[in-house]
């Protein structure tokens, strides 16, 4: 099924569901949540992180299977993605029409998201799920790709002079992106955030994120001669361009990614080895990274279960994925603050009660996992974002990654510029 008219099948689906909450009030007789997952378990987006996701969130949905929410059974149903927006959908419809799911949990892709809008966002980032849709029962939890692209453009132009050693406004920038969804978003942030900052553009282009070859790119990236490139793609578009960049001996003082492939240290490390030392990347703080003294006391124990149960999954990873904390913090939200208040307060886990359930949460910062707090946007522009989220810069450095921006969260100084030595550095 081609995926526009697979998006308007859909789009017409769930208002169906919506309004008549037939399948939900057939599962509500039953004492039953039915949560149909979607993610990528095959194909490139799963080695990218979508695999990671589908971890956490799984890692969350098994510890509630075993226990009751308000005398609900909590079920999850999986469905792979594929790596492809047309299998996206069309699970996305199987998993409604006939496994009669009660919501739809997950998605790491963008070029997902935006057709399929699932109730519960884990992941995809991308505004345009959102922005003036005024949806009713779609709700974000993370932060939206143009706050990834300027939390980027803020952490440079902060450390421009003094680390850098060059005013914003002599500063040399490339932005880079795969020309999905989740690339153009996160471009746009960070054309708005090297504006603010007087930062001097040299190259801003997209790429398909399925290109056999990007040569072309790196040298255009070699004749305008960045100081810093802000890059947005999967894997294993990334490796390929890095590994054209290093052929060509392109040069820059820093590298800054944002989520996605960028996310998962141990695949950047198996396609670039130690050329990946120092690089940056934007995304929701890892849970293992969060500050816990800043926490709701309740919320370590349940990393530490994450954690534990992710090494159990994975053993002899050497930097948990933030992806894996995203996934199962965005879904212990749910599970813990809007499933029970829609079934005392509003009777049920039919969409009304769980829409009216979502729009009461009221975390503040500290109140999740990822350390920022959790109030949905009602009717407008985003409605059903997290206004309270935020992203932050991480740097790998010797298989350890660590917060260097914003300072309310920072562990270290940020390593900048690439050191003399390093594969790319321009020093």
């Amino acid at each position: 099924m081609p995926v526009r008219k697979a998006a308007r099948v859909l789009g017409g689906l769930m208002a169906t569901v919506a309004v008549l909450g037939m399948a939900a009030s057939a599962q509500a007789q039953e004492k039953k949540i039915k949560i149909g997952v979607i993610y990528d378990l095959t194909g490139p987006l799963a080695g990218g992180g979508s695999e990671l996701q589908y971890t956490g969130a799984k890692i969350m949905l098994d510890s509630y299977a075993k226990k009751e929410v308000e005398g609900y059974k909590v079920e999850a149903v999986y469905a792979d993605a594929q790596s492809k927006p047309d299998v996206a959908i069309n699970e996305a419809i199987r998993l409604i029409e006939q496994e009669k799911v009660d919501m739809l949990l997950g998605f790491f892709s963008s070029a997902q998201c935006v057709p399929v809008a699932a109730r519960w966002i884990t992941t995809c980032i991308s505004s345009a799920v959102l922005d003036n849709k005024n949806f009713k029962y779609i709700f974000r939890p993370q932060a939206s790709g143009d706050q990834f692209g300027l939390i980027a453009m803020d952490f440079i132009a902060n450390n421009s002079k003094e680390k850098l050693g060059k005013e914003p406004k002599d500063l040399r920038v490339a932005i880079i992106h795969e020309d999905g969804a989740y690339g153009v978003d996160v471009a746009k942030g960070n054309v708005a955030g090297a504006k603010k900052a007087g930062f001097n553009v040299v190259l801003k282009e997209g790429y398909a994120a399925t290109a056999p070859d990007l040569s072309a790119l790196v040298t255009k990236l070699k004749r305008a001669q960045p100081d810093v490139i802000f890059h947005t793609g999967y894997n294993p578009d990334i490796t390929l361009l890095l590994r054209q960049a290093r052929e060509q001996g392109l040069k820059f003082a820093a590298l800054v990614g944002h989520g996605a492939g960028y996310g998962v240290y141990e695949k950047l490390k198996e396609g670039l080895g130690g050329d990946v030392n120092h690089f940056f990347n934007v995304d929701p703080i890892s849970i293992w990274l969060a500050n816990q003294k800043t926490m709701d006391p309740k919320l370590p124990p349940v990393i530490k279960m994450v954690g534990e149960e992710f090494d159990k999954a994975k053993p002899g990873v050497a930097i948990r994925s933030a992806h894996v904390g995203m996934a199962a913090s965005n879904t212990y939200v749910f599970l813990t603050e809007v499933l029970p208040r829609a079934i005392k307060k509003y009777g049920g886990v039919d969409p009304e009660a769980l829409r009216k359930a979502a729009l009461e949460v009221d975390l503040p910062e500290g109140g999740t996992m990822l350390g920022f707090g959790v109030k949905f946007h009602g009717d407008g522009q985003m409605a059903g974002q997290n206004e309270r989220s935020f992203p932050v810069v991480i740097q790998y450095i010797d298989d350890k990654s660590s917060v260097v921006w914003p300072k309310s969260q920072a562990q270290r100084e940020a390593v900048l510029p690439l050191p003399a030595g390093s594969t790319y550095s321009n020093k």
